[in-house]
């Protein structure tokens, strides 16, 4: 079943402003389980987006994005996925998805021009998810867009609420690392980080605002 759009009433989430920080989620794993992991994997910049630019990034985007909910398989099930999103760029998102990438605007070709300015890398798509609160999350995954087995570059940009980034080794999941990922910031995937680690934003019983993260990508043939 097609992903159906979402109507904007009901997709409207809230980043916390006036003076109001978005709340920190709780500590995820005991400190014993923590692993830093290295700079040729990842590259984290806060406030790699001024504080009032990222907002207006948040405000434009929860308002002109034709988000939709797409359908996933989980245990064997298809359900709806726990986070609205959309897809802009040249290529389709992978090769099994045929549905037609929507065309860059103006607020991401900036995003974009700032970003490729800063890494020295080109991106010709980006994937756009919002997490309304903490209700929304994604689960367990590597990111597979380009061919198999090269190494991939994946800029990620967070807008509104503050969550965290949790990482496990493939091989060994007692491996973990967990990054809070700060309004406006960049976090750069790099290297060999798809290929032997996995990622999600896990859900928060606390109350959260809404949070949209960019991630930028190199779409493979």
């Amino acid at each position: 079943m097609p992903a159906q759009p979402i109507a904007k009433k009901l997709s409207r989430g809230k980043a916390l402003r006036g003076g109001h920080p978005p709340a920190e989620q709780a500590k995820l794993f005991d400190d014993r389980e923590q692993l830093s992991l290295p700079a040729h994997l990842i590259e984290y910049t806060p406030s790699f987006f001024g504080r009032e630019e990222a907002y207006r990034y948040f405000e434009q985007l929860v308002s002109s994005v034709p988000w939709q909910q797409p359908r996933i398989m989980m245990y064997e099930k298809e359900v709806a996925a726990p986070r609205l999103s959309a897809f802009f760029g040249e290529r389709p998102l992978r090769y099994e998805d045929k549905r037609s990438p929507l065309p860059w605007t103006p607020e991401l070709l900036q995003m974009k021009h700032k970003i490729e300015t800063y890494t020295g890398i080109t991106f010709n798509g980006v994937l756009l998810n919002y997490y309304r609160d903490g209700n929304d999350s994604v689960a367990w995954h590597s990111d597979k867009d380009t061919l198999p087995g090269m190494k991939t570059e994946i800029a990620s940009v967070s807008l509104g609420q503050v969550r965290h980034f949790d990482f496990r080794s493939k091989a060994d999941h007692s491996l973990r690392h967990a990054i809070a990922l700060e309004h406006g910031s960049l976090l750069l995937m790099k290297g060999d980080l798809q290929r032997y680690w996995e990622h999600r934003i896990a859900k928060s019983p606390l109350p959260m605002g809404g949070r949209i993260n960019l991630t930028f990508r190199k779409i493979g043939p």
